[in-house]
């Protein structure tokens, strides 16, 4: 059975270790030699760059996130251990883990690393689709030839020279489809590297819950239960015709996964379909002065992210959550679309407005969405806003004398509250 060694990429055929550098750290599968789509995901992405750039944190619960009222961006294996998870409310993580070190994210650190990340990438494939700053979809289909070796060395090679070069770890997941890839990443994490062939697809499938969908979320999840669809199993009983007709669209989709089939490509440009802004405040609030300023300053992010990608929102949509954790979202569709703070903020505003007396909230967010290119924003006048002209001409004064100048050279008084 062919196997490779995961610390000096030896290719060899038998054994338990390496023969080679003797070490265990193998994986070996039938079909080894022969996939091509992987799945990569950082381990313990945020917190794994705080402990390289903190080397006393190294054997320490470290939660990235942020106050008391906050959530938990990323959590290392250590504090995962104790029971913290990604989006858990920071309030129950410190119950969890009490002497957890709890450290703000720094994005542009985080970004920054990502494309490092990246960049090994590239000498590996073309075929890149990021799905977030730590994950991200492979094909090397053809790349063989291009390296002298499969596909599974090049994956291997690459998570080496992260921990190596980078000082951040990632596991892989091998398989003939996105789909399987990325179920194959979380199969053995931390520092994992897993292999789902054609051949096992059915019998590896058949058990598992149906929970391990990607996309599949809590709704969907209770709807399926109520089918009686809790494993792949259970969905193998379903006619096609009659999963469309339960679930709509998701029902062929789910046909299809339950017999592990993917036909979706590795996308390098895969569209962007949204962007966002929120923040969860240390105390509920329904100030308004103070939901003003918070408003306005999503509404720029928003703005300056559209703006940098060449994108603008036919949609406008508002987040809140209430004391008891109950989410409202309200979303306007405009005329045409927009990148610009001043309308997005106008638009946001407005449905804040009409929700005033449900507050006060503990969590504020704004975007755009149905995004378009940059050209097609913002070109006609509105004839029920006569000045709106005049504030998009001094907002894009506004960017060039920051864009030059930095981000505090303007500020709007509305963004100081």
């Amino acid at each position: 059975m062919p196997a490779l060694c995961r610390d000096c990429l030896a290719e060899f055929d038998h054994g338990t270790r390496c023969p080679s550098c003797g070490r265990p750290r193998i994986v070996r599968h039938d079909e080894l030699w022969d996939l091509s789509i992987a799945h990569m995901d950082c381990d313990a992405f945020y917190a794994t760059v705080e402990k390289r750039e903190n080397p006393e944190l190294a054997d320490k619960p470290v939660i990235v996130g942020g106050g008391k009222r906050g959530v938990v961006s990323t959590a290392c294996y250590v504090a995962r251990i104790r029971g913290v998870r990604s989006a858990m409310p920071m309030f129950q993580a410190m119950k969890l883990c009490p002497d957890a070190v709890v450290v703000k994210p720094r994005m542009e650190l985080y970004v920054e690393v990502s494309r490092q990340i990246r960049a090994l990438m590239e000498e590996l494939t073309p075929a890149i689709e990021p799905l977030s700053l730590d994950e991200a979809f492979l094909d090397l289909t053809g790349t063989a030839r291009l390296h002298g070796h499969p596909p599974a060395v090049m994956m291997a090679r690459l998570v080496k020279r992260m921990r190596e070069e980078l000082g951040v770890t990632g596991s892989v997941g091998l398989s003939h489809n996105k789909f399987l890839a990325k179920i194959a990443s979380d199969l053995d994490k931390p520092h994992g590297f897993s292999v789902i062939g054609k051949a096992e697809t059915a019998d590896f499938l058949r058990p598992k819950s149906v929970r391990m969908i990607w996309g599949v979320g809590m709704a969907s999840q209770e709807s399926l239960e109520r089918a009686g669809i809790r494993t792949f199993e259970d969905l193998l009983r379903w006619e096609q015709r009659d999963l469309i007709a339960r679930f709509g669209s998701m029902g062929q989709r789910l046909w299809h996964l339950a017999r592990g089939e993917d036909t979706r490509r590795v996308m390098r440009n895969a569209p962007i379909k949204s962007i966002s802004n929120e923040t969860t405040f240390n105390e509920d609030t329904g100030d308004h002065d103070l939901l003003d300023g918070h408003l306005w300053r999503m509404c720029e992010k928003v703005s300056d992210r559209a703006k940098a990608k060449g994108m603008a929102g036919r949609v406008v949509t508002l987040k809140v959550k209430r004391a008891d954790f109950k989410l409202i979202t309200r979303r306007q569709s405009l005329g045409d679309a927009t990148q610009m703070a001043d309308r997005i903020y106008r638009v946001a505003r407005g449905m804040l407005d009409g929700l005033e007396r449900q507050g006060p909230w503990r969590l504020l967010g704004a975007g755009i969405s149905d995004l378009v290119a940059a050209d097609q924003a913002d070109r006609g006048g509105d004839l029920l806003d006569p000045d709106a002209g005049k504030r998009a001409a001094a907002e894009r004064a506004t960017d060039a004398i920051r864009a030059r100048f930095g981000e505090t050279a303007i500020v709007k008084g509305r963004g100081l509250r």
